[in-house]
């Protein structure tokens, strides 16, 4: 179970992260801890499973790459020999099973959209199954704040101003 000053931490870190030469030094100083405790804490978090990631968010399309939605039907005898291979393409994240008749949704992350192409076709060729695309046309942003610390514990305000709002991207509409 995660202590307070976990939870400080993690409230703290949510949503925001100092934008310095030495962050986790800032966020220490911050909440009244050193360095080292902060990064400790992240990786105790992340070991225990009490966070599943922490690192940035990159907007791709910035530096030329592509996100793609993609899904497929996997028939069930087959299911996770055909995830086997999906999840084997470093390109692949965020397989799931969904109950639909495309049963396997995932994303491809590529460096620029011939090569997000050439992984679908790739994924084609070696399920022999087809791969429906769907790619990003327009960010939205979405923030979930789930409160984490008990009522009336407050925390530092952040360091860093917050980051300006994504970048529209201007075709179509639609959101993976």
């Amino acid at each position: 179970m995660p202590s307070i000053d976990d939870l400080r931490l993690m409230a703290y870190l949510h949503g925001g992260f100092p934008l310095v030469d030495e962050p986790y030094a800032a966020v220490a100083q911050a909440l009244g801890t050193t360095e080292q405790d902060v990064l400790q804490r992240l990786q105790r978090l992340l070991g225990d499973g009490y966070l599943s990631r922490f690192g940035p968010l990159f907007q791709i399309e910035r530096a030329g790459g592509q996100f793609v939605l993609a899904a497929l039907s996997a028939p069930e005898s087959q299911f996770d020999a055909v995830a086997a291979q999906v999840n084997a393409l470093p390109e692949v994240a965020h397989n799931y099973r969904r109950e639909h008749a495309l049963n396997m949704w995932f994303v491809v992350a590529a460096e620029s959209p011939a090569q997000a192409r050439e992984v679908l076709q790739r994924i084609e060729d070696t399920t022999g199954l087809k791969v429906h695309a769907f790619p990003k046309e327009r960010e939205y942003r979405v923030e979930l704040r789930l409160p984490l610390l008990p009522p009336g514990e407050a925390l530092p305000p952040p360091l860093s101003p917050p980051l300006s709002p994504p970048l529209e991207v201007p075709h179509g509409a639609g959101c993976v």
